[in-house]
């Protein structure tokens, strides 16, 4: 297809060299190990800190979880210029085609690495089943800065296609449904707990007690710490006890819990400690030390054969 006369400014650009973009760190042996241990690879010269693998050129130089965050002296200029022109006459899509890395020698630990970027070229306009558009191909080449010159180590070919999509994405329906309620997830129930949840349905509070030795434990389980008695009992609990260690759950957030949420290490009068989520609190108000008093409260859960409901131990602040 014949060029539209906005492409002659698009088009000029071809060629442009962009800038310099720097790594924060240098070339380093525990981020190459930890890469090649997530890829799966095992080559002994990476365990050992010699070199580090090729295919890790671009990270070098990436800028982290901030975007666009590179360190000082890094170029500010957009290499994708182009594209944001072809963009603003209609063509709002991009979709990569392919990538070629090229390497002219390992990086080793030490080295500080930096790129440039060049606009390739800019295929013909081109009707694929995508929709129209052009081929943007962008060079990267990387260099190791040395002392007596910056060598150059390798190079990123980079090709996109930048089109107007041949069905435009048809806007999603509106829902007139409510959104549905996330339920708390359903604990774990075993023969060794049931006793406990089975407890607190009844407004109850048990706690797991040794027929041998007399021990009280929680986490229930089947043999005693203290003298390895498989034989054991529950005491109720009188439900009062003090706050003996706590955190407050800021991240993530996790619904449907309230946040921050306030969870206590309780410790009972009976002289065991249980974790359970304070209640009727605010967050910068609790302290160690503080008494607190059991409640019951009834939640639905998501339970793998649909929905149920369960009663949880609670731990409410008491005046005194």
């Amino acid at each position: 297809m014949a060029d539209p006369d906005w492409m002659k400014d698009v088009r000029a650009l071809v060629g442009k060299e962009y800038g310099r973009v720097y790594g924060w760190d240098p070339v380093n042996v525990p981020m190459a190990r930890q890469w090649a241990e997530i890829v799966g690879i095992t080559n002994p010269r990476y365990a050992a800190g010699e070199v580090v693998p090729p295919a890790m050129l671009q990270v070098w130089c990436m800028e982290g979880p901030t975007l666009n965050n590179y360190p000082p002296g890094s170029t500010t200029e957009n290499p994708y210029e182009a594209l944001k022109l072809i963009e603003a006459q209609g063509y709002p899509s991009v979709v990569a085609v392919n990538s070629e890395l090229e390497f002219e020698r390992y990086l080793r630990p030490g080295e500080k690495v930096f790129y440039t970027t060049r606009l390739d070229a800019i295929g013909e306009e081109k009707t694929t089943a995508l929709g129209t558009g052009f081929f943007v191909t962008l060079r990267m080449t990387f260099y190791s800065q040395q002392a007596q010159g910056d060598e150059r180590v390798g190079e990123l070919l980079f090709r996109v296609f930048k089109f107007r999509p041949a069905q435009p994405a048809a806007k999603p329906a509106v829902q007139d449904a409510a959104p549905p309620k996330i339920k708390r997830p359903a604990p774990g129930i075993s023969d060794d707990t049931r006793f406990f949840w089975d407890g607190a349905r009844q407004g109850r509070l048990l706690i797991q007690r040794c027929k041998g030795c007399g021990t009280l434990r929680h986490p229930p389980g089947p043999t005693c710490p203290q003298c390895h008695s498989f034989d054991w009992d529950t005491v109720q609990s009188s439900g009062r006890g003090t706050v003996y260690s706590f955190v407050v759950m800021h991240y993530p957030e996790v619904p449907p819990f309230e946040h921050p949420n306030p969870v206590g290490l309780i410790e009972l009068e009976e002289g065991t400690r249980l974790i359970a989520q304070l209640v009727g609190v605010k967050p910068a108000d609790v302290h160690i030390g503080q008494a607190v008093q059991v409640e019951f409260n009834r939640f639905e859960v998501g339970a793998p054969e649909g929905s149920d409901d369960i009663v949880l131990p609670q731990f409410r602040p008491v005046a005194g």
